[in-house]
């Protein structure tokens, strides 16, 4: 054995119980109350002991059963000391026990800390812990020496074992965890090469087909303006000058995409103020900044644009404030806009196609909620979505 041997602890899988089935769970859980009962009918029928010993011994054990819960948390948090002090404090109990004249729980109490030192112990501190246990149940023993000796053997054997059964299970655990977890990256990266051929395929087919209807409506543009002025000019000119800024919004929005599919969306906080950065509007972030799911972070995106669209619809010229809140549990968009003083512009005759059905039902996918409505100033549209 190496120094590391002695001195470590068994992995944190094998001494958590959920490794364990809930086959096996059960049944150990069985034996153990049903050794227990047998053992406290023996101890307290035998007529040794009056009723106030028979309550005093019961409260005693339920002390100990609770000294032996918190051996397994310390031990399971790798704190030495207190499992030492816990063990301790069971071996005393059983000493008390001997003395008190309940050999069979206190030869109970001798064996189970002898085993679970060995089990659940460094095994620098747990062999020491066991020879003490045993010790104690040799002196206590009423048996030749030859029997304790045996008994003592199949106990060290039987912690032993119990401790190799505890690493075996315990690796199984971790190496089916590392399992899973390169599995789940493989399939993310699998979905985020998909992604990727898809923002391809829509970058070569969609995003060239807009950049080639831009150039063409400013070169409409350029020779509308060229004509004498008159109404029809004027019209022409209108549409021709709608379509494009169409053209650019749709161009932008479907880069956005083609970055959400290639996984390299900009921060929210980001988004927003570039959104804004040609707009009469303030962003205000409030609460601890992270990062937000792929889907929540689309939904503050999309929500955010059809709420700043609107207000440049229905309300040209009016002060915006987008405010974005990060809670424990979801965030928090607002936008909320000051009033319009005047009537609409090119954007008025124009939509986008989403409007505020799709995005509360967008909300409401995410489990979320979205409000609309009007204030004493102006129009507001609150999301929150969990995040």
């Amino acid at each position: 054995m190496t120094a590391a041997t002695w001195t470590s602890w068994p992995l944190r899988e094998a001494l958590a119980r959920d490794t364990r089935s809930r086959a096996r769970s059960v049944i150990a859980w069985s034996v153990r109350a049903g050794l227990l009962t047998l053992m406290l009918w023996g101890t307290f029928t035998g007529g040794l002991f009056g009723p106030w010993e028979i309550v005093v011994g019961l409260v005693g054990v339920l002390v100990c059963a609770l000294l032996a819960v918190a051996v397994f948390r310390t031990t399971l948090d790798n704190r030495l000391w207190p499992s030492l002090g816990l063990l301790g404090m069971l071996m005393l109990a059983a000493l008390g026990a001997d003395v008190a004249g309940a050999i069979v729980p206190a030869a109970v109490l001798w064996c189970g800390c002898a085993v679970t030192a060995l089990e659940r112990l460094p095994l620098a501190a747990g062999v020491p812990v066991t020879a003490v246990a045993l010790g104690g149940y040799a002196l206590a023993d009423s048996d030749d020496w030859a029997t304790t000796a045996v008994t003592a053997a199949g106990l060290c054997l039987a912690g032993y074992v119990l401790r190799l059964d505890a690493e075996a299970r315990g690796s199984t655990q971790r190496l089916l965890a590392q399992e899973r977890a390169a599995r789940a990256a493989e399939a993310e990266r699998a979905a985020l090469d998909e992604r990727s051929r898809i923002a391809r395929e829509i970058h070569d087919v969609l995003a060239h087909s807009l950049s080639a209807q831009l150039v063409h409506l400013e070169a409409a543009r350029l020779l509308i303006e060229r004509e004498p002025e008159g109404e029809f000019r004027d019209q022409v000119l209108q549409r021709v000058v709608a379509a494009r800024s169409m053209a650019r919004e749709g161009l932008s929005e479907t880069r956005q995409a083609l970055s959400a599919l290639r996984g390299e969306v900009s921060p929210v906080e980001d988004f927003l103020r570039q959104l804004v950065t040609a707009e009469p509007a303030e962003v205000r972030v409030e609460g601890e900044r992270r990062p937000l799911t792929a889907h929540a972070s689309q939904a503050v995106r999309r929500v955010a644009q059809e709420a700043l669209t609107n207000a440049r619809k229905h309300a040209p010229g009016a002060r915006v404030l987008i405010r974005l809140e990060y809670r424990p549990d979801e965030v928090v968009l607002e936008v909320k806009d000051s009033g319009g003083r005047g009537p609409g512009g090119e954007l008025a005759a124009s939509g986008s196609g989403y409007g505020l059905l799709g995005m509360r039902e967008r909300a409401e996918l995410l489990g979320g909620t979205l409000d609309a409505g009007a204030d004493e100033e102006g129009f507001v549209v609150s999301l929150r979505v969990p995040a």
